[in-house]
């Protein structure tokens, strides 16, 4: 049957519905026509940074904390300034050092401004939907960075467009804006505006505002899936989506923002806060697992330490007989070292990492992917062959990617391929924020282990186990957000979105 993509959940996955089946998603195809895309693997968010200063040049200051953050977002970058007297704008696609020259980073001039780097979760992938976003009202002049999904953003463009807003583009940043723009027309203070943006919208989001009155918002969502923090440095205030970013501008860590925080700064004496939250929190635990840098700190534990943890972890449960250790670039490498150290095993670096290939996922599509993981991996013969291999990596997705690599171990000899995986089965879709894919395309959704492991061919396959992840984040476990691995979820999900991703 005649195959289409369904764009309904207007959130971070992509399905395809057989066109038999589209009756009760055809409304939202006319309103939401290029929330999906075709990629399938787990993709990165987005990254944040924002600069007060005394010095009139905070380009360059965002420009290299952006790329500092450039693991969270590789698509397009942008940033937005305050000059004294208008906000200045440069936003395209590709990678920060790309896009930004000496002559864009001249053009924003100004003691405040943010930046943002992106990979599309809601949204297609074009200029467009770089960010930030520009909005002209009628009383104030504003730019919005986000990083992260809201789960209703579809109702919310729904009302928007009934109301008779014209859209430019296909992103849940847009929307917020509007939002922003219409309180802001009703005069009410800050504080204020903001509270009743945060009672609509629903999801993850740490946003950064620029006003045309210099002066930059942070706000955090009540659940605090998002990481998002303060810096200083001298007189400067930063806000930044992690700590290691602050310290490639040589500031230092303050706190991080509270969940449900609006922390607004007038000038870099003036600084003030309201919390808007209850006491329940849903820090994203694959924060911690993949995403952030592991020299950053999230909630007060750091991420490298975290992912050694899960690796003395991996040991414990599973103390396999093998040769040696061997991390799939970068990110099973602190696992990998926390196993070593903890089951007393070699560790070697039997797959070289080419640093001139960005992150598969990145890929559009499966076989550019796969053909790019060879590109990105090349097999140290002498460090595998003859040897029981065991692989150490964060997570396994669609396992793609993993039997290409076992693949690759093979061919150069090894006599076994086992597989530690920090994480453990990811069962179901991400709505705040992560792309994920469907249900149907997860292999841990619906196979067993044992099916996985003949599948992607190896030799034996061990997870994580979840309490194990909670124990080495060292969070209650209450306060972490584990939808993926559970299928439960902390924030509401419309029904038509799960029929959506189960397809």
């Amino acid at each position: 049957m005649e195959s289409r993509r369904c764009s309904c959940s207007g959130v971070s996955r992509c399905c395809s519905v057989p066109v038999a089946a589209l009756c009760d998603h055809e409304e939202s195809f006319a309103v939401n026509n290029a929330a999906c895309s075709s990629q399938t693997t787990l993709r990165e968010k987005c990254g944040v940074f924002g600069v007060v200063s005394r010095d009139s040049q905070v380009a360059s200051s965002i420009s290299d904390g952006l790329m500092a953050l450039q693991h969270r977002g590789q698509e397009s970058c942008g940033i937005a300034s305050f000059d004294g007297k208008d906000l200045r704008v440069q936003r395209g696609m590709g990678l920060v050092h790309e896009f930004f020259d000496a002559r864009k980073l001249q053009y924003l001039i100004g003691k405040v401004g943010v930046g943002h780097v992106r990979y599309s979760t809601t949204g297609s992938s074009d200029v467009e939907n770089a960010q930030p976003f520009l909005f002209d009202g009628p009383r104030v002049k504003f730019a919005v960075a986000l990083n992260g999904n809201l789960t209703n953003y579809l109702e919310l463009k729904e009302e928007l467009v009934a109301k008779g807003q014209v859209l430019t583009s296909t992103t849940d940043t847009e929307v917020i804006g509007h939002l922003l723009a219409a309180e802001f027309l009703k005069r009410v203070e800050i504080f204020s505006a903001v509270k009743n943006v945060m009672a609509k919208i629903e999801g993850a989001y740490s946003l950064l505002i620029l006003t045309d009155h210099g002066r930059l918002i942070a706000v955090r969502d009540p659940l605090g899936f998002r990481p998002l923090c303060i810096g200083r440095k001298g007189d400067s205030v930063i806000i930044a989506s992690e700590s290691a970013a602050l310290d490639v501008v040589e500031a230092e860590f303050e706190r991080d923002v509270k969940p449900g925080e609006v922390f607004v700064v007038d000038s870099v004496s003036a600084v003030r806060s309201k919390q808007f939250a209850g006491a329940r929190k849903a820090h994203c635990m694959f924060e911690w697992v993949y995403f952030a840098r592991p020299d950053s700190v999230i909630e007060g534990k750091s991420v490298g330490k975290v992912r050694e943890k899960l690796g003395e972890k991996l040991a414990e449960l599973y103390p396999l007989d093998v040769d040696v250790v061997v991390p799939i670039p970068d990110s099973g490498r602190s696992a990998a070292y926390g196993y070593c150290r903890k089951s007393g095993k070699r560790m070697g670096e039997g797959l070289i990492k080419n640093r001139y290939i960005w992150r598969t996922f990145i890929m559009p599509g499966d076989k550019a992917r796969s053909n790019s993981v060879r590109l990105k991996l090349n097999p140290a013969r002498a460090i595998v062959e003859g040897k029981r291999v065991a692989l150490v990596d964060d997570s396994l997705v669609r396992g793609t990617t993993t039997r290409k690599i076992a693949k690759l171990v093979r061919s150069a000899g090894a006599k076994e391929v086992h597989l530690l995986v920090s994480c453990p089965p990811l069962k179901a879709p991400c709505f705040m924020g992560i792309a994920f894919p469907t249900y149907a395309e997860l292999a841990a959704s619906r196979k067993s282990v044992e099916e996985i492991r003949k599948e992607v061919g190896l030799d034996s396959l061990n997870y994580m186990a979840i309490d194990g992840l909670v124990e080495a984040i060292g969070l209650d476990k209450k306060d972490l957000c584990l939808a993926c691995l559970t299928d439960e979820y902390p924030v509401r999900i419309s029904e038509k979105t799960r029929i959506c991703c189960s397809l």
